[in-house]
């Protein structure tokens, strides 16, 4: 049996680029059991991810500077940024880098290991923030545990790039090769190709 333990601060405290690719195949633990409400352990491997890099990237909310949406994401790396989407999505991820630097890691998808149904929809970041039961509740959590925490990986994953999903707006940036995927799992997302870096395809 897989013991999950947390990653270290350090593990967060790199370019979003870095740990996006190492967060494919890692494990994402939501631990309730001491929490108040006691919803129990829920772990899915995450499959796809997707970098955001600071202000100077057009797609990253950094570019706006400091509001009250981007304190968490300008904050320290290892904590939580979860932000909504569409009036409806909660979508998690993970500051990265320093702080004020903005770097943040979207968690794009995962298969249900523990606690969430095999047949459950997780390809895709609210989807799998809804399964796990995270939500704007966690904004500014630390991901180290107790509570929410990374577990790195311990298997080997074939890993493809490719430009990020929904981030035309942000000029040519949104080409860059920025999503990561686990080329063996059925649970990446596939988004229409229209959505996905300038959607020339």
């Amino acid at each position: 049996m897989l013991v999950y333990a947390p990653v270290g601060r350090d593990f967060f405290a790199r370019d979003a680029l870095a740990v996006a690719k190492d967060l494919v195949g890692a494990h994402l633990v939501v631990d309730r059991v001491t929490a108040p409400r006691g919803r129990g352990v829920r772990v899915v491997r995450i499959v796809e991810t997707e970098a955001y890099r600071g202000r100077s990237d057009g797609a990253c909310h950094a570019r706006a500077g400091l509001t009250p949406r981007t304190r968490t994401l300008l904050g320290p790396p290892g904590h939580a940024y979860v932000f909504l989407v569409y009036g409806m999505h909660d979508c998690f991820n993970v500051v990265c880098l320093e702080e004020g630097k903005g770097h943040a890691v979207l968690v794009r998808a995962g298969e249900p290991v523990l606690g969430i149904p095999t047949d459950a929809r997780t390809d895709g970041p609210g989807r799998v923030a809804r399964a796990l039961g995270l939500s704007r509740a966690d904004d500014g959590k630390a991901l180290t545990g107790p509570e929410v925490f990374v577990s790195p990986r311990v298997d080997r994953v074939k890993i493809v790039r490719g430009p990020r999903v929904g981030v035309a707006y942000a000029g040519a940036v949104a080409e860059k090769p920025w999503r990561f995927c686990d080329a063996g799992s059925r649970h990446v997302s596939r988004p229409p190709s229209r959505t996905i870096g300038l959607g020339k395809a």
